[in-house]
């Protein structure tokens, strides 16, 4: 992230006038939405995968963010084979490209996961308790966000090693004195110091997920970049159909950042 200027971050009439023509921008766009029926129906027609979107993103964050705790929490402990686990983890996912990952999850894990699945159940399948799963009744949308939630832990989980090692070692070393499990080390000193160092990145991969989610339309999954892709194939109105795409993620990407950085400004967490 960029740094701010010697004249700090709130320079004394340095007014946002990028938000103004921003909303401007969009209080533009949304009038010609409203004008005009083609515009109108391309609006209605995409609109159709944010909800998808939103979905998608908030569950594969939500099981990314409790994965990379599990590795980060790995990386510090005190046993060098978990260690070790841990970085390789890290470095083997991070060096894959997320469409990659999203093939290889879509294609290649999905019917592991199957296979797997049926061989843990197959003493209930033989009693006639459940059935044999099959590769089809995984969806392509949980094969989308499994594999979200397999790439982005691995950068989440390095968040939470530098937010947790960021705590100085004498107030940790101070808690262990004073009697303190290594839970209530974790809960009651370091976690409450960390989560200032932590927040800031964790929110700015938020906003890079709801981005990326738009990786899943080339699996068939029906999001905003998808229903772009169909009506556009259809219609041939490109510029008009990838001009609304843009304005949503648009509106969805930087009023994210926006509520993010107010809720950062009133919990007086700082950004790095």
């Amino acid at each position: 992230m960029a740094q701010p200027s010697q004249g700090g971050p709130h320079i004394k009439g340095d007014y946002p006038w990028w938000l103004v023509a921003l909303i401007l921008s969009a209080l533009g766009i949304a009038a010609v939405i409203v004008t005009s029926d083609l515009y109108a129906q391309v609006f209605r027609t995409v609109v159709q995968g944010a909800w998808i979107t939103i979905f998608v993103t908030l569950v594969a964050f939500a099981l990314a963010t409790a994965l990379g705790l599990g590795i980060a929490l790995l990386g510090l402990s005190d046993s060098v084979v978990l260690r070790q686990i841990a970085r390789f983890y890290i470095e083997v996912i991070r060096g894959i490209p997320m469409l990659v990952l999203l093939f290889y999850v879509a294609f290649v894990g999905a019917p592991a996961i199957v296979a797997l699945y049926n061989w843990v159940t197959a003493p209930l399948a033989a009693k006639g308790w459940t059935q044999p799963m099959l590769v089809r009744d995984l969806s392509l949308m949980w094969r989308a966000i499994i594999a979200l939630m397999i790439g982005y832990a691995s950068f989440i989980a390095e968040i939470f090693r530098a937010g947790f090692q960021s705590v100085d070692q004498g107030q940790i070393e101070a808690s262990k004195a004073l009697g303190l499990s290594r839970f209530h080390r974790f809960r009651l000193v370091v976690f409450p110091q960390a989560i200032r160092v932590i927040f800031p990145p964790l929110s700015n991969d938020f906003v890079s997920m709801v981005k990326d989610s738009s990786l899943v339309s080339v699996l068939g999954v029906a999001d905003i970049t998808q229903m772009g892709k169909v009506y556009a194939s259809g219609s041939f109105r490109f510029f008009e159909t990838y001009s609304i795409v843009t304005y949503i993620y648009l509106l969805l990407t930087i009023g994210l950042s926006l509520l993010l950085r107010q809720f950062e400004r009133r919990t007086k967490l700082p950004r790095k």
